[in-house]
């Protein structure tokens, strides 16, 4: 299985999924417990979800579950929300704070994984940013992600449907940022800006305006998009559909800055 899978396009957006994988090497599904077998974290059928929505974008997508390595934590596991409960480069607890190991990886098995796992998907990503940013003279990776709506663990309530990531507004431009907003807040349905999810490393990692390359998140409640967030996890037609319209929107907005954000 390659760890990662690639489709060129023309358009200057990058779309990057990097937890829709559910691959599992079969020494390493062993040792999941029965819970960590549930995948639970998975962003479910978020590739699904955004297929086809702008012709020609550049897709990255990591075939691997996080629970062998996370592709959107560092590589020296730093934590993205100190003082916060999250979850690690290789996830020791799912998200409600559960076990999910029967035993728990090594530090070499970590290594490992970030050699066979992580640093593919990362060098593939890297070298699409930097093919899409030589053809148009910027880049723009929009990261694609999304979470169960209800998670006392990691955040309180319900969460909004659309979480806008941008590291503070510092991963890309404003006008990228506010063109997130515009459309998020014509829906009538509930969003954040940098709330809960500010971008995860790779916006944060990628995310470099001066340079001519623009980083964003956008974190969606599974609830827009699943008939339940609980197994099977079984995509809606009917919801999924109604949520393409506006992240269509999104998307071709944000192509559409292509000639402002030129240096």
């Amino acid at each position: 299985m390659t760890p990662v899978e690639v489709t060129q396009g023309d358009s200057l957006v990058i779309l990057g999924l990097p937890h829709t994988g559910t691959y599992l090497p079969d020494d390493i599904r062993a040792r999941l417990n029965d819970r960590g077998r549930l995948l639970a974290d998975t962003d479910w059928h978020i590739h699904r979800l955004y297929d086809g929505l702008l012709p020609g974008a550049t897709t990255v997508r990591a075939t691997f579950h996080r629970y062998v390595i996370d592709a959107n934590r560092g590589p020296d596991d730093a934590s993205l929300y100190p003082g916060q409960n999250t979850t690690g480069l290789v996830p020791l607890t799912d998200f409600d704070g559960a076990p999910i190991w029967t035993q728990e990886p090594s530090a070499a098995e970590i290594e490992d994984r970030k050699t066979r796992f992580h640093a593919p998907y990362h060098a593939a990503l890297a070298a699409e940013i930097a093919r899409v940013r030589a053809k148009h003279g910027v880049a723009i990776l929009y990261d694609c992600h999304s979470i169960r709506s209800v998670i006392p663990f990691l955040f309180d309530g319900t969460l909004p449907d659309f979480n806008i990531g941008t590291a503070g507004g510092t991963s890309c431009a404003a006008s990228i940022e506010a063109a997130a907003q515009e459309v998020a807040a014509a829906t009538g349905r509930r969003w954040v800006l940098n709330g809960r999810f500010k971008g995860g490393w790779t916006t944060r990692h990628y995310g470099q305006p001066a340079q001519g390359v623009h980083a964003i998140q956008m974190e969606l409640a599974q609830s827009t998009h699943l008939a339940t967030e609980t197994p099977p996890f079984a995509y809606d037609e009917a919801k999924a559909e109604a949520l393409r319209v506006p992240l269509r929107d999104i998307l071709t907005r944000i192509e559409a800055l292509a000639e402002g954000l030129k240096s």
